[in-house]
């Protein structure tokens, strides 16, 4: 068996012998990684706000800490309480409010975990919880009470959830989540990539993450790499829930993301006072259109303790889309869906 340095090096010397990418910044991903905004007081001193007008709620913050990007805080506009990207992050007093029917686990994923790291919910395809962790905490996330301690695998855990698939022929497709997927290091995410590969029912591996917009520095030419050189069909699902969220070097991220044989498509979720408007959402479609990237789901959040400020109607979601169909064309409007609890496919509201 060839080693995964080896895998590595070659993947790498291959790469460079068949393109060369332009990196979009020289500092590392990974050192952009490990200097987050964790403190509050320090993202307000950037952003130049006082926090006595929007309190942070210490009760949120250690349930579930702020954690953002620079590059992201870097597209946010300063002396904006009402700045859309930092809607998304803030840990406000609003979290503090739990209807009854808000809960920590509103689609019983455990009933679908059935080794650590594998959800499996949907006929043909698995999910792999391939990162414990995130780039950035959106606050609005129908994980942020996941058991992710209990779904880290190990050795032998992933060695169980290959076992699981291998067995199961009927699964075509692999997904990739988390946490992020894109936040774990090239050599573990190229090991995972060939172990999948090894499986010869496999077809299609799909990718959900925010990084190519929180954090951009991490399309890189040993990503490409690894997209350009499986034999999967891949498909990478961005998560962008606004145009603003799309800055210059986001958009030189994609650029270099398009260069490998990906196919490139966006995941919203509708949030109230953020992007609950037709116009905003028009607008993150022809922008995110203008990458090659097309619309997939447009998603209700799901009620989980902490994010009911967040909540949008079916009704008002609905009449969003309508409106969206009148003024869109069609490979341009997201399908609104949400996800009920033992469903065998998303719900789709229109």
């Amino acid at each position: 068996m060839i080693h995964l340095q080896d895998r590595i090096a070659g993947t790498l010397m291959t790469h460079r012998a068949l393109k060369i990418i332009p990196s979009i910044e020289s500092k590392n991903w990974q050192e952009i990684l490990s200097d987050l905004i964790t403190d509050p007081k320090e993202l307000l001193h950037i952003l130049r706000l006082d926090i006595n007008k929007k309190p942070v709620s210490l009760s949120a913050l250690s349930q579930f800490p702020l954690k953002v990007p620079r590059p992201f805080v870097e597209a946010m506009q300063p002396n904006n309480w009402n700045d859309p990207l930092l809607l998304q992050i803030w840990p406000s007093k609003d979290e503090e409010i739990s209807p009854s029917e808000y809960t920590s686990d509103p689609l019983y994923e455990v009933k679908f975990n059935p080794v650590a790291g594998l959800l499996h919910k949907y006929r043909a395809r698995v999910l792999l919880t391939a990162a414990p962790h995130c780039a950035i905490h959106c606050r609005y996330c129908f994980r942020r009470h996941f058991d992710y301690q209990s779904n880290t695998p190990s050795r032998e855990d992933w060695s169980n959830s290959l076992d699981y698939i291998k067995a199961d022929p009927s699964i075509q497709e692999v997904i990739l989540s988390g946490g992020d997927p894109l936040a774990i290091s090239d050599k573990h995410l190229l090991w995972l990539i060939r172990e999948l590969e090894s499986i010869s029912h496999l077809k299609i591996l799909r990718i959900h993450s925010r990084v190519p917009i929180v954090l951009p520095q991490r399309i890189t030419p040993q990503l490409i790499a690894m997209i350009d050189q499986s034999r999967f069909d891949v498909v990478v699902v961005v998560h962008c829930n606004h145009s603003q969220e799309v800055s210059n070097k986001v958009k030189q991220g994609i650029e270099t993301l398009r260069l490998s044989k990906v196919t490139l498509l966006n995941q919203s979720v509708v949030l109230a006072g953020i992007n609950d408007d037709p116009e905003i959402l028009k607008e993150l479609s022809y922008t995110l259109f203008s990458l090659s990237i097309l619309p997939y789901y447009l998603h209700l959040p799901d009620k989980v303790m902490g994010t009911s400020h967040f909540s949008v109607s079916p009704e008002k979601a609905i009449r969003i889309i309508n409106t969206l169909r009148k003024e869109l064309p069609g490979y341009l409007v997201p399908t609104l869906v949400q996800e009920e609890p033992g469903a065998l496919s998303k719900t789709r509201l229109v």
